[in-house]
Order: structure tokens, then C-alpha cells, then sequence
């Protein structure tokens, strides 16, 4: 069978390796921004849908099904997001001649809208938070929320991700708050309708794991907890949800075989529940039509792949699997690992993963590999950390481990968050809400690991130079063993700095090296520390006495496109002169000159494409021009760094 993946990223690759395993050939399609991506590379042949847009690519129907026909696909599999969850695109697939990998269209329809899926949940005796969906009327959403009694949520009866909700206090907010939550789920999904319920003080997000055949059988492979989440988006996943009542678990159980029997499930998904920490009482909350992010965490405990039952339900198989056969080992923790600043609003951040050194010993689903870039086209996922041990604390101490060794330079990422957040009591003690996150004053971002990646830089230059000569004398040494001379280092922000690095004796980091592109990354507590390694004649700096500065070289905060460059070479500019401008998502920002100073090389123009920390212009000190000529162009000795 030749399967399509209509999807991008880790997601992708993790299809192919299932697909290629069962014997299976395998079709990427992909975008312009992916055309070097690893799942484009992996899979069996490929197929270009269209430049960066969406509209254009991942969610073009039409482009789709152009390479259904153009590569010869018997079969699609959606992935998780984009089209995953489109019943319309399910029914083109299938009409095209596909089978598709995933639940009937019936079943994806019927869930699709909330409304829809509380009454069915309903229906098959399932529970549900009290709420009201009978009308849109303001009127009458407002009564509803009266009668079910303040703290309410409001949120959209379509879509998904944290979108259009909104908690309401008092009825004095009422109004505004399902103004904006309706707006926001009418731009995001098209579908303004909205749903008011009750709101559950201290809720866990708690999910079930179901799996279907074309044959009738549904079996369920145990719970998930997904309540560390920022603003309804999910950050980490356990399996199983820990400090559950036995009633609790087994009635989350039987509750998602049922509505999955319901509605003729016939495929991998995930009913979705909030749990009240204090009662133990649940309420349907949705299905999820498609594979999750979080599935790893299952096929850890239960050691089934997920991917390969999809397939095989697809191919009219029946499961492989009962209920009295699945059996649940030890505990898993999942990580997402995001290009975003946690310390600065979680904003995404864009850049090449200039290092990645990443553990032997735990499962890695990733979308890029070392040398790849984050764009500002998707989502800022870089991939999925996931370890498991005999016992819910061994893994989360494995968890804490490999976040220590785990290097991913080049960009700032939420590593450092995950290395705090397993750390926090509630998380310890498995007794999370929905609301920790939100409600959880974060660590600020730490000081860069200045010291420990000059070490880490010096160690690595002195095992370049093994073979020198002098390498000969051993431990014998001229000058004192530790190396007090300052080693320029420029971070992420285009900040240089200056350390003479660790003492002689003391232990060095987990690290990324690279001498060619004079570049470092460590791994301090958790978080990675990018460096750029100047050389002498691309750094210069006043003298702390001097008490004013002057230019320093210009480098790109993030990768972009140079649309101008309105200085020239020998040119003086002053403090606050514009020196670069660069565009990036769809911005111009113009870099300007942090001090007086002389333009002593250009290395870019307009039209230019550039890197993160990539030099674009250098300067001279002002003194400079006092110099003879003679003496200006001497350049300092070379010393070790």
C-alpha cells in the first residue's frame, strides 16, 4: 500500500516509520518552507503542494487530492491538526478511490461540533457538565448561565486548541465575555455558536485512549493526563493519570467505550474529560477523531503502536487486541519541546537548531534534525521528549535527566520550563489543574552560562589541536594551568560578552561544539546556552574605565531577509544610527548602531537571506581613526580562546 501523509513534521516521520515497517511505501506532501524537511527526505517519494500558505498547501482539498492522483496513493493518513478532523476531506479522500486512516467520516462528523457530541454523550450515558447549548440567543445563554450558577465557561461549540473560551465570574461580565469568545471562535472556525456550562473550580484535563475496528470492537487503552497546560494549550502529558479513584478510572474507562461504541468508532482517538480533583467526578468534555500528540506516553505503558492499529482498522483488519490482553507497564511522561520563550509571554521564536545532542536512551519524536530551521510558518513544535520507568517517580526522575543532557542550540526553547515545572510539588505529587500554569508565577530567564561555555569551547580547540607539537610536553605548561585570559562570546540577543571560563579543575557541561562555525551550546540546569564565538577582529569593547561605549558588530537576532543596508564601508556613524534593516514574519526591524563608530566591513545586501546570529556589519573603535594606517591594520597576536 502506498500511503500519503497529509500532514508535516515529527507527526510525519512517525507515520513513515510505521508504515515502512508494515511494508508499506510512503508519499510526503509537503510545502516550500518543508522542502529540506526530514519527513520530505524519509518517505518514499514526495510531492510539492504549494508555497507557505496554508490555504495553499496543508489545507488545499484540491492539492490534496492533485497528489493522491499524481503519485498513485491507495490510502491518506491525516496525521493529528490540518485536515485531520474534516469530515468533507475524509469523504473526498474515500471518493477519490482512498482509503483513509482514520474514523468514517460519520464519526468525525458527529463530533465535530460540541453541541452535537454532548447530546450523543448524553445519549450513550455518559456524563456531562451541566451546561446549555438549546440556543444562541443571548437572552437565553444568559438565563442558562443563572440557572447553572457562577463560575461558567463559555466556549465555542466548533473547533478546538484553547480557542473561543472564556470564564465568567459574575453576570456583570457576562455579555463581554461572550462577545469575545464568540468572535474569536467565529475567525478561528468559522462557527460563532457557543456553549454555556459549569465551570469546575479545581478540574484536571483526563483523557482515554480508544482504538476501533470495521468489525464492532472497541477497546481502551487507559488514561492520559494532560492538566499542565497554558491557556488550554497542553505542555505535559503523563500516562497514567496518576491519584485517580478506582471508581473514578473505571468509570473514565467504560464512559469512552461507550460513546466510542455510540457512534460506530472505528479507528485510534481520544475522549477527552475534566475531572474534579476534590469529588472525583468527570464530565465528557469531547472526542478527538484522530491520533493525539500524546500518544507516546500510551504506546509506552501499554507497548502498542498505535499507528500500525490505525493502519491495519483502515485495511478492514480486525484488532490484533482485546481488552483482557492489553496490559499497562510502569509510567510515561511526554515533553513538548517548543521554539518559544518562556520568560517573554511564550512568544514563538524562529532560528536554526545549530546543535542538537539528544540522549540514547529515551524516544525522541522530532521534526527536524541538526542543521534544520524553525519558521514562522507552523507551529513552534521541535518535537516530543518522552521517557518512562517502573514507577510514576522513577520516570519523572528520568524526565528530569534527560532534560539535563539534552542540548537544542540555536534558538531559545521551553526546555528549561519542563526541567523547572517536574520539579514543582503539584507535579510531584501528581495533584496538577488546568490552572497551575496560569495561575503560577514562572521562573525568570537565567544568566547566560558564560563560564561554562567558555570551558566547554577551550576544551574543545585544545582536542582539535592534539596533534600540535607541543602537545608532546603533557601537563607541562610555561604560563599558570588556568587560562585567565577573556573569551568573547556573543548570545542569541546579539549581546557580546566577555569570560575567562571555569576553573581548571571543575566539571563541564553537556554540549554542542562547533569549530567550524565557531559556535557553542551548554546545557545548565536544564536550559541550553547558545553562543557565537567572535573572532578578535569581529570583537571589540571599551574599557570599563572608558565610561561610554561605542558600536559594536552588527548580527542578526533572527533569521531574515536584508532589505536594506544604508551604510558603506569607512563610513562614521553615530549611537542609535540605523545600520541594517531586516524583515522577518512578515516585519521590517531596522538594527541600529549601539555606539559611535567606524564601518569596517559590510557582509551582507539587499536580498540577502541570513541566520540567526550571523554577522552583517563590523566597526572599528573611533580611535581607530587616530591610528596610522600602518598601525591600524595590525592585527593582536593570536592567543588561545
Amino acid at each position: 500500500m502506498r500511503i500519503l501523509i497529509a500532514n508535516r513534521g515529527e507527526i510525519a516521520r512517525r507515520i513513515i516509520q510505521t508504515a515502512h515497517r508494515l511494508g508499506h511505501e510512503t508519499v510526503a506532501a509537503y510545502a516550500d518552507p518543508d522542502r529540506d524537511a526530514p519527513f520530505v527526505h524519509e518517505a518514499t517519494m514526495s510531492f510539492r503542494l504549494g508555497p507557505s500558505n496554508l490555504s495553499a498547501s496543508y489545507l488545499s482539498v484540491e492539492r490534496i487530492l492533485a497528489a493522491i492522483a499524481a503519485t498513485a496513493a491507495d490510502a491518506v493518513h491525516p496525521g493529528y491538526g490540518f485536515l485531520a478532523e474534516n469530515g468533507p476531506f475524509a469523504r473526498a479522500v474515500t471518493g477519490a478511490g482512498c482509503v483513509w486512516i482514520g474514523p468514517n467520516p460519520d464519526a468525525v462528523e458527529s463530533m465535530g461540533s460540541k453541541i452535537e457530541a454532548r447530546r450523543l454523550a448524553e445519549a450513550a450515558k455518559v456524563p456531562i457538565i451541566p451546561g446549555y447549548d438549546a440556543s444562541q440567543k443571548l437572552s437565553d445563554l444568559a438565563a442558562a448561565a443563572d440557572r447553572i450558577g457562577y463560575p461558567v465557561l463559555v466556549k465555542a461549540a466548533a473547533g478546538g486548541g484553547g480557542k473561543g473560551i472564556r470564564i465568567v465570574h459574575d453576570a456583570a461580565g457576562f455579555d463581554a465575555a461572550l462577545h469575545e469568545a464568540s468572535s474569536e471562535a467565529k475567525r478561528s472556525f468559522g462557527n460563532g455558536a457557543m456553549i454555556v456550562e459549569r465551570y469546575i473550580q479545581r478540574p484536571r484535563h483526563v483523557e482515554v485512549q480508544i482504538v476501533g475496528d470495521q468489525h464492532g470492537n472497541v477497546v481502551h487503552l487507559g488514561t492520559r493526563e494532560c492538566s499542565v497546560q497554558r491557556r488550554y494549550q497542553k505542555v505535559l502529558e503523563e500516562a497514567p493519570a496518576p491519584n485517580l479513584p478506582d471508581t473514578t478510572r473505571d468509570g473514565l474507562h467504560t464512559s469512552a467505550v461507550k460513546l466510542a461504541q455510540a457512534i460506530g468508532y472505528d479507528s485510534a482517538g481520544t475522549v477527552e474529560f475534566i475531572v474534579d480533583d476534590e469529588s472525583g467526578d468527570y464530565f465528557f468534555l469531547e472526542m478527538n477523531t484522530r491520533l493525539q500528540v500524546e500518544h507516546p506516553v500510551t504506546e509506552s505503558v501499554t507497548g502498542v503502536d498505535l499507528v500500525e492499529l490505525m493502519i491495519r482498522s483502515a485495511a478492514g483488519e480486525p484488532l490484533t487486541i482485546s481488552q483482557h490482553t492489553i496490559t499497562f507497564t510502569g509510567h510515561a511522561f511526554e515533553a513538548r519541546i517548543n521554539a518559544e520563550d518562556p520568560s517573554n509571554g511564550f512568544a514563538p521564536q524562529i532560528g536554526t537548531v545549530s546543535h542538537l545532542r539528544v540522549p540514547d536512551w529515551v524516544r525522541w519524536d522530532s521534526a527536524v534534525v541538526e542543521g534544520n530551521e524553525i519558521s514562522s510558518f507552523y507551529d513552534p513544535m521541535i518535537a516530543k521528549l518522552i521517557v518512562d520507568g517502573a514507577e510514576r517517580d522513577t520516570a519523572r526522575r528520568r524526565l528530569a535527566k534527560a532534560l539535563d543532557e539534552l542540548v537544542v542550540g540555536g534558538l531559545v526553547t521551553n526546555t528549561g520550563l519542563h526541567r523547572w515545572l517536574i520539579e514543582q510539588p503539584p507535579i510531584v505529587e501528581g495533584r496538577v489543574t488546568t490552572r497551575f500554569l496560569d495561575e503560577t508565577e514562572l521562573p525568570a530567564a537565567p544568566p547566560p552560562a558564560l563560564a561554562e561555555a567558555v570551558a566547554v569551547w577551550r576544551k574543545a580547540q585544545h582536542a582539535a589541536r592534539s596533534t600540535a607539537p607541543w602537545q608532546a610536553l603533557g601537563t607541562f605548561r610555561i604560563t599558570p594551568h588556568h587560562n585567565t585570559q577573556a573569551t568573547g562570546l556573543r548570545s542569541l540577543d546579539g549581546q557580546l560578552h566577555e569570560s575567562v571560563g571555569l576553573e581548571a579543575d571543575a566539571a563541564l557541561p553537556i554540549a554542542g561544539v562547533s569549530l567550524a562555525r565557531r559556535s557553542v551550546a551548554v546545557n545548565v540546569g536544564g536550559h541550553t546556552h547558545t553562543f557565537s564565538v567572535p573572532t578578535r577582529s569581529e570583537r571589540w569593547a571599551p574599557a570599563n574605565s572608558e565610561g561610554h561605549g561605542h558600536a559594536s558588530a552588527i548580527v542578526a537576532p533572527f533569521p531574515g531577509a536584508i532589505t536594506e543596508v544604508p551604510v558603506v564601508l569607512g563610513q562614521h556613524v553615530a549611537g542609535g544610527e540605523p545600520v541594517v534593516v531586516i524583515e522577518a514574519m512578515k516585519m521590517l526591524h531596522t538594527l541600529t548602531a549601539a555606539g559611535p563608530g567606524i564601518v569596517a566591513e559590510v557582509r551582507v545586501s539587499a536580498g540577502d537571506q541570513v541566520a540567526s546570529s550571523h554577522v552583517l556589519v563590523t566597526f572599528e573603535p573611533p580611535e581607530a581613526a587616530r591610528e596610522s594606517p600602518r598601525e591600524a591594520q595590525l592585527e593582536p597576536p593570536e592567543v588561545s580562546e
